[in-house]
């Protein structure tokens, strides 16, 4: 039987090449009221069109692309650690929302989404036979 040993340095190259290839998604803060959810993102370098709010019964999914600026005159740069491309993120809620009311604003890379909670309550009277 053949066996590899690994030294403890490869074990770290192989955690840091995951980590650079890990999809990263922005912070999110959720709060809940008595009458909805706020969803709040951070979402720096992110043009407000490239911003797509999504909802179902229960669930919120918002997705954005990140751009980079491709300037054909402007040299690469020596280092980047910045993000691009297509991400996306969803939020399934306890209790369903109300997809009418839902409200959106974007300022200073602070994405804020306003999803009231569904008036669902209804009630059933059964005739009990007998």
């Amino acid at each position: 039987m053949l066996t590899l040993r690994q030294s403890p340095f490869d074990l770290f190259e192989r955690l840091e090449q995951q980590v650079q290839q890990a999809e990263r998604v922005p912070a999110a803060e959720v709060h809940e009221t008595d009458t909805g959810f706020t969803i709040s993102l951070e979402l720096p370098g992110v043009a407000k069109d490239s911003i797509e709010v999504k909802a179902t019964d229960r669930t919120l999914v918002i997705s954005a692309v990140r751009q980079s600026s491709d300037e054909a005159d402007a040299p690469g740069p020596l280092l980047s650690e910045f993000r691009y491309g297509t991400w996306s993120r969803s939020f399934r809620f306890p209790s369903g929302i109300a997809r009418e009311g839902l409200k959106a604003r974007y300022h200073d890379g602070l994405l804020t989404v306003q999803a009231p909670k569904a008036q669902t309550m209804t009630s059933v009277n059964v005739t009990v036979e007998g």
